[in-house]
């Protein structure tokens, strides 16, 4: 929620909470369950590297495998990488906004808005 432009959504009932920025999704997670799963968009190729490398990241459950993870909040993956995969779903789906949203984002990203 600290991102520009996000909101928090349940279009698929209660028990899931997907975030969009500009309307259009970057992470859908079901924070009762356990272990908390969250499903982040992700570059093919480095989507491939992290389901290599760590078990708890897997093909976006119900979502195109190509372009989504499926990660496991279990404690098996540093928080500093989980932080890294928000931030790199959040810039992959604000790179397919209109420009002039994509170009308002920059904007407060970059701190320069008045």
């Amino acid at each position: 929620m600290a991102y520009p432009e996000v909101e928090e959504t349940t279009p698929f009932g209660p028990d899931a909470l997907v975030y969009k920025v500009c309307g259009k999704m970057f992470a859908l997670t079901s924070p009762e369950s356990f272990p908390t799963t969250v499903n982040l968009k992700c570059a093919p190729d480095r989507a491939l590297e992290l389901r290599d490398e760590y078990e708890a990241v897997q093909p976006g459950y119900h979502m195109n495998k190509k372009h989504w993870n499926t990660v496991t909040l279990d404690g098996s993956i540093p928080s500093k990488l989980v932080t890294e995969l928000v931030d790199h779903s959040f810039s992959l789906v604000v790179q397919s906004l209109k420009k002039v949203d994509r170009d308002r984002i920059q904007i407060i990203l970059s701190g320069s808005l008045d």
